[in-house]
């Protein structure tokens, strides 16, 4: 071999191979221990159902006459552990109780092994049995570290549950006398959605219209809004299980197109996106199109006009962007082809002729003949026109001529040409080409719209203007958004030929015209939201986020108040009693106070160098404390109406970042949670200090109920949490409820208290994104809740199902099902 290979390292190679035999090797291995771990994680899985059924027959044979000695001693034995974990006075027997349950095991494993131990003939059948289950119970619940672990039936004290393998230990309060006896139910109470604040034009295009009803129709998050202009009501479609991306309207103007992302499930597994065909004036669901077909989204969907409407063009957001053709009346797809592999941002039928599309994007124009159920495409061709990187936008005009917006700030104009029989031959085919090239932005045109006329209305990006344009492409007026807050011009829809809406890049929706300027009806943030606070008294509500903007909203006028850009992005607020003034945690450490009237910042203090997680302030507004990820709260005197501030103390004992925080009613205590699950409490009063036993705090009232660790809300979490499936909760301030913000899109409401898991609750859907924070207004009137990602706030108006008394007495009810929001 080494004669024939010549300059050849061979040892080289038959290392080479002896590498790859080892990587081979090693991958294997890594794959065996996955299947293992997939195992374990079935085997953990079962022994929970086992637990679910072995505690009824764990009950019964204590109960029963004939237990035998052994079965009592590992009953004493597991009191006597719990004790000494709960109760400081009970470790001296710590040691002992260590001993007796050595002996238990043994004694139930000679039973398991040896059916005709001696042992097993002292013993009663059926005590040996009890004990025998006994020990499986106990192997099996020290080997599932996910699950709630209910200790109550052993000393009636506390109870204790596992997050990711962390026990967490909650006190029964003095006032439940028979945990066993309580049951739960969902509140009378129920959510209906009032109104949404937002509107998607950051990444979206061509989602404005304006209906026949005299609506104007947006999307953001889950719901389709429509808007009344005049009246400024709203209502919702809110059947989609994931984001909008994509909205277009009939030709009679009833009915709508909106097609979704497809996103993902509690679990993780995928859901198929599809479009829905539903009528606006009754918001039902008219057809349900291409579920199972899509891949990863619907990027853009267009009804053919010609035809009255009878066809509906979709891309998808897959890789090929697949375009396809369906029936509407049957839902059935009529074609289907491969579009490119390049970003598509539109697609539109031929007004005059139902077998012409045309689809644009990255550095293409396609149209495309839709024949005998297949489309087949023709390129259209730049010639000596500089080719620009994006095609953003096009429309018809009444010529039948095809205009596009692209990134270089042109227009263009589109029309057919002759086959070139000289270059070509006789068999040379029409071609689309450039006719005419139109300079009318500086920066991107993002959006195109025609007139009845004939006129054209485009919109510029960077130099956030709207030009009006004659049929021959001649500039009539402009007007330019002067606001830099609203951003570029995202979208354009025609009211009356002279009043225009405009959606634009951050999320706003402005109306006006030509003369008399433009001003906002609709606003939103432009990215991640986490800080919410209510106002103690009237009908504000505050949020912040990453976009560092902090707006003030008033949910009964459904509007924006005032909005202040900060420095640095906010996370957490709180409002002092007094009403006169809010507190911003920002992401440095530091922290602002704002004027609400004058919205001046009256102080500015810094904590650390980390970012904040919390403000909250005590009852009576003496004091402030302030949650920061550096593991420490620090304590503030307040004074002047909540304009100044001075350092009263700092709480040092939590060994992970804070993340939320209560005080109690008196303003002397505080309960706070933290990253890796703790529950501490704190004497403020006495000096910042940490309260040790924390079974002397199992009966303290808490003015406010945030902490989403806890006895009276340790049923909203569910079987096999993390610690981060929950990101927020609230309870009301009558006491009665409990909303609950998670990280599935969701938000529910349970009855207040709710300590027992698999609490039954109400849940509704709304959000795109992680639920981030949720709080009842001043008068429990309204359930506010805002995504992350999805930078919509959603206001839930709470509808009163009767009358009852709060607190425990409440807890009666065993009904275990969830409901889900009515469709509006």
């Amino acid at each position: 071999l080494r004669k024939f290979a010549g300059n050849v390292d061979i040892d080289r190679i038959y290392n080479g191979k002896d590498r790859v035999s080892v990587m081979e090797g090693r991958l294997q291995l890594q794959e065996n221990e996955i299947t293992l771990l997939k195992s374990s994680l079935a085997d953990a899985l079962r022994r929970l159902r086992l637990h679910d059924q072995l505690i009824p027959l764990l009950k019964q044979q204590l109960i029963a006459a004939r237990v035998c000695a052994c079965l009592c001693a590992s009953m004493c034995l597991c009191s006597q552990v719990w004790l000494s974990v709960s109760n400081p006075a009970h470790k001296s027997s710590y040691t002992d109780s260590l001993s007796s349950l050595s002996r238990v095991r043994r004694n139930s494993e000679k039973l398991a092994k040896d059916p005709q131990e001696k042992t097993k003939k002292r013993l009663d059948k059926k005590a040996a049995s009890s004990q025998l289950e006994m020990y499986k119970y106990v192997s099996m619940v020290q080997s599932c570290h996910t699950c709630f672990f209910i200790c109550h039936w052993l000393t009636g004290q506390s109870i204790k549950m596992f997050i990711r393998g962390r026990p967490i230990t909650m006190y029964v309060p003095s006032n439940i006398q028979n945990y066993d006896d309580l049951r739960m139910e969902p509140p009378v109470e129920k959510l209906e959605l009032d109104w949404v604040y937002g509107y998607r034009g950051r990444d979206c295009r061509a989602n404005l219209y304006l209906l026949a009803s005299g609506e104007a129709v947006y999307f953001i998050a889950c719901v389709v809004v429509l808007y009344h202009i005049n009246n400024r009501t709203q209502r919702h479609y809110s059947k989609h299980t994931d984001c909008v991306r994509c909205l277009t309207i009939h030709p009679d103007k009833v009915r709508v197109a909106s097609g979704q992302t497809a996103g993902v499930d509690k679990d993780g597994k995928p859901l198929q996106p599809y479009v829905h065909i539903w009528d606006s004036s009754t918001l039902i669901t008219l057809q349900q199109i291409g579920l199972g077909t899509f891949e990863r989204g619907v990027g853009s969907v267009a009804f053919s006009f010609a035809d009255s409407g009878a066809f509906l063009c979709v891309i998808d957001d897959s890789n090929e962007h697949m375009l396809s053709v369906w029936d509407c009346a049957k839902g059935t797809k009529h074609a289907e082809v491969k579009s490119t592999n390049e970003a598509v941002f539109t697609v539109e039928f031929n007004p005059n002729d139902s077998t012409n599309i045309i689809t644009c994007g990255k550095s293409h124009v396609y149209f495309w003949t839709l024949s005998a159920g297949s489309l087949t495409k023709k390129q259209g061709i730049f010639g000596k026109y500089k080719k620009p990187k994006f095609i953003q936008c096009f429309v018809f005009s009444l010529t039948g001529d095809v205009l596009t917006g692209d990134s270089e700030g042109n227009i263009l104009t589109w029309g057919k040409s002759p086959g070139d029989v000289k270059t070509l031959g006789k068999g040379a085919k029409e071609t689309f080409q450039i006719m005419r090239q139109t300079r009318a932005h500086d920066g991107s045109v993002f959006t195109l719209c025609m007139l009845q006329g004939g006129a054209l209305l485009s919109g510029g990006g960077k130099d956030r203007k709207i030009i009006r344009w004659s049929a021959d492409l001649a500039p009539e007026r402009e007007c330019e958004v002067k606001d830099t807050c609203f951003g570029a011009v995202r979208c354009i829809a025609d009211v009356d030929g002279e009043e225009l809406l405009v959606g634009t890049t951050r999320n706003a929706i402005l109306r006006g015209t030509f003369s008399d300027g433009f001003v906002a009806i609709v606003q939103g943030h432009v990215d991640e939201m986490w800080g919410l606070a209510t106002h103690p008294s009237q009908d504000v509500f505050l949020t912040c986020g990453h976009d560092r903007l902090v707006c003030v909203w008033n949910t009964e006028e459904h509007k924006l108040d005032w909005c202040t850009t900060l420095e640095e992005y906010g996370l957490c607020a709180d409002f002092c009693p007094n009403g006169a003034v809010v507190s911003v945690g920002l992401s440095t450490g530091r922290w602002l106070v704002l004027d609400l009237q004058t919205k001046d910042i009256v102080s500015d203090y810094t904590d650390g160098n980390e970012q904040l997680s919390v403000m909250r302030y005590s009852t009576d507004g003496s004091f402030l404390a302030v949650g920061s990820h550096d593991n420490f709260i620090y304590i503030y005197n307040v004074t002047e109406s909540g304009r100044r501030y001075s350092r009263y103390g700092k709480c040092n004992g939590h060994s992970s970042f804070i993340t939320h925080l209560d005080w109690s009613k008196d303003g002397k205590y505080i309960m706070s949670n933290s990253g890796d699950y703790e529950i501490l409490y704190w004497d403020i009063a006495g000096g910042c200090k940490l309260l040790r036993n924390r079974y002397e705090s199992k009966d303290r009232e808490w003015a406010s109920y945030t902490c989403v660790l806890g006895f009276h809300v340790m049923g909203v979490w569910l079987e096999g949490s993390d610690g981060t499936d929950i990101n927020a909760l609230c309870r009301s301030h009558n006491e009665r409820m409990v909303a609950v913000a998670d990280d599935f899109c969701k938000v529910h409401l349970f009855q207040y208290p709710c300590p027992k898991p698999k609490a039954p609750n109400h849940s509704y859907e709304g959000h795109g994104s992680h639920v981030t924070n949720v709080r009842f207004t001043h008068c429990d009137s309204h359930v506010l809740s805002m995504g992350g990602k999805d930078t919509c706030i959603l206001q839930w108006r709470v509808k009163r199902g009767g009358t009852g008394d709060s607190g425990g007495d409440r807890l009666h009810s065993s009904s275990s099902t969830s409901t889900s929001s009515p469709e509006p």
